[in-house]
């Protein structure tokens, strides 16, 4: 589980405190802190279980420029030893969006054994939380996790539904089975990437339209609006490592007979998976 705050007290005596709260609060899992260093500018990832520190990894702080995200759930189900296992995926935004949808999730399968549970919030994942939901420890919840990270998603919930058939399978079957479960989950629902980069608008005469598309084309851009008056106006995203290079063709190419305005800057999709 990952938590990001800010420490901004240099009495020894409210760290000390505070220090004891935090070990106490990850008594019961492994938790890790991003602390900002202003000295060596950058950020210190502290990680600690069971009231012990367990390492330090220091890290260059940079900008996010890319992330998944589920833009539609979806619901797939497999079948192991006659235990059935039934993924659920949603798109959250928000800590308050993923338990909701948990507990929903929860009150839909009521009669089952088991409902595990995995979720990510942030552009950088700076919140993460998993339930063995009294399976093991770390034979269910920390698996679906694992598969959402290594699929680069943010934004996301999953919960996987058992229905126990009688057979134990053991803790590497029910590892193998989480997982495959929320592989299967995804699967059946619907992906985008996020890319950061700059809204702009672009207003040009009818001369300079041709010649706008025909940049936007070879780059593979497709106008979010075009607007008809005595001018044309379009709106694009470009991804920031582009922008200035094709900013700078649309002015050459039009004699500088173009007015363009950045609107904001943010992440948008840009590709379906």
């Amino acid at each position: 589980q990952n938590c990001k705050f800010i420490w901004r007290s240099n009495h020894m005596s409210k760290r000390k405190a505070a220090w004891q709260r935090f070990c106490e609060w990850s008594s019961e899992i492994a938790t890790t802190f991003y602390v900002y260093s202003r000295k060596k500018k950058k950020e210190q990832a502290v990680v600690w279980n069971q009231g012990c520190r367990l390492g330090v990894i220091m890290a260059e702080t940079k900008k996010t420029v890319s992330y998944r995200i589920v833009t539609e759930g979806g619901s797939n189900e497999i079948v192991e030893k006659k235990s059935r296992f039934i993924a659920t995926i949603a798109p959250v935004k928000t800590e308050e969006e993923a338990q909701s949808f948990i507990e929903q999730t929860k009150r839909k399968y009521w009669d089952a054994r088991h409902n595990c549970s995995a979720f990510i919030i942030g552009s950088r994942g700076e919140l993460s939380r998993c339930s063995d939901d009294g399976e093991p420890s770390g034979t269910a919840g920390r698996p679906m996790l694992e598969v959402l990270m290594g699929e680069g998603l943010s934004d996301v919930a999953v919960v996987v539904t058992r229905y126990f058939g009688g057979v134990l399978l053991g803790t590497g079957g029910l590892v193998r089975a989480y997982t495959r479960a929320v592989q299967e989950g995804l699967a059946a629902s619907r992906l985008a990437t996020l890319r950061y980069g700059t809204r702009l608008w672009i207003e040009t005469d009818y001369q300079g339209i041709g010649k706008i598309q025909y940049i936007l084309g070879k780059a593979g851009i497709q106008p979010e609006d075009v607007q008809y008056t005595d001018k044309v106006s379009l709106q694009v995203f470009f991804l920031q490592e582009e922008k200035e290079k094709l900013i700078k063709e649309i002015v050459e190419a039009t004699a500088a007979k173009c007015r363009i305005e950045e609107k904001e800057s943010c992440f948008a999709p840009i590709a379906d998976c």
